[in-house]
């Protein structure tokens, strides 16, 4: 069953959509349950916050919430504070979730990690993510 808070950020997602100008982009996705999810940041060079964040997810009740969830806690953070964000912390922040979908707050961590590898490219700055880490993520 699902959490209340799970119910809310499905039933009432934040921070849903593009930014145009977005710093980083990142999209996943799983082969197995056919979630989606692409994240868009908008990073301050100068104080490397994260000014702005928004997410399309395409998914079930729990790949939106987790998406909701993981750009609620991050928004306002700073870049390496956002690399501190764990799946886990996201399905704990959610009140858990069913363990049939945990994979969907793994996925939430790969998007917000594929936006800031996407950042690292082009901001030349290194955040010390390797595009390797990411060739298996679509094989969870």
């Amino acid at each position: 069953m699902y959490s209340d808070k799970v119910i809310d950020h499905f039933t009432n997602p934040r921070n849903v959509g593009e930014i145009e100008d977005a710093s980083g982009v990142g999209e996943v996705g799983n082969m197995k349950c056919g979630d989606i999810m692409k994240m868009y940041l908008k990073i301050d060079d100068a104080t490397n916050m994260i000014e702005d964040v928004t997410f399309k997810t395409f998914g079930c009740g729990a790949a939106i919430a987790t998406s909701s969830m993981s750009t609620e806690m991050i928004k306002g953070k700073t870049i390496s504070e956002a690399l501190d964000l764990t799946n886990r912390a996201i399905a704990d922040a959610l009140d858990g979730l069913p363990p049939v979908k945990m994979h969907c707050s793994v996925l939430a961590e790969e998007a917000l990690k594929a936006a800031l590898l996407d950042y690292q490219k082009k901001s030349g700055k290194n955040l010390g993510l390797n595009e390797e880490d990411f060739e298996d993520w679509d094989e969870e």
